[in-house]
């Protein structure tokens, strides 16, 4: 929230680049826990501007953080080459919408939704739970007609996950991504936990 109007995103954006940024990550709805969702249109009057501005002035990949398929399309036709989903393509017609692209998907493990998720935060072993999760959603997104080579798997470090689990899957994130079989996109930055 704090870059809402374009012109401070576009900035903003630009101003991570000259600080070395790989990869630029732009969304419109918070995930953090307790937040309520943004509409698909709300979220595409925010972004599309900026990704629209970034790309035109920018090499730098750019991801839109979003589920709603609605938002992914209207940002991978706005410059975005990359979806980074916290559902993992679960919601209506996220997989179909990067099914037809070419972009890179990031499928994030998630347990519950941002309004309750750390009100359910519950594993009997996180780091094989998180594994198996990220596996089933690889294989489910490669059945759709998603090239595996375009896959990344996040564990969802803060996302429905105490202290605890996020220390042990930071400690065994080679047995994640052993088993989802895909690089590990981890995005530990403002988290709680650091």
């Amino acid at each position: 929230g704090c870059f809402l109007e374009p012109a401070a995103a576009i900035e903003h954006a630009l101003q991570l680049v000259a600080q070395g940024a790989d990869l630029l990550d732009i969304g419109a709805e918070s995930t953090r826990p307790g937040a309520s969702p943004t509409n698909a249109e709300e979220q595409t009057a925010r972004v599309v501007p900026v990704i629209e501005a970034v790309a035109a002035q920018t090499s730098v990949p750019i991801s839109i953080d979003t589920s709603d398929a609605q938002v992914m399309r209207a940002a991978l036709a706005a410059g975005a080459g990359m979806i980074n989903d916290v559902r993992a393509l679960r919601a209506e017609g996220a997989l179909e919408a990067a099914a037809e692209s070419a972009a890179v998907v990031c499928l994030m493990h998630m347990q519950g939704l941002p309004e309750t998720m750390q009100q359910q935060a519950d594993y009997a072993d996180v780091v094989a739970e998180v594994g198996a999760y990220l596996q089933q959603r690889v294989q489910y997104c490669v059945a759709a007609g998603i090239a595996a080579e375009r896959l990344l798997a996040d564990p969802g470090f803060g996302f429905g996950k105490n202290l605890a689990h996020n220390t042990a899957l930071m400690q065994q994130l080679r047995r994640c991504a052993q088993a989802s079989g895909r690089p590990l996109l981890v995005g530990v930055s403002r988290k709680r936990m650091i």
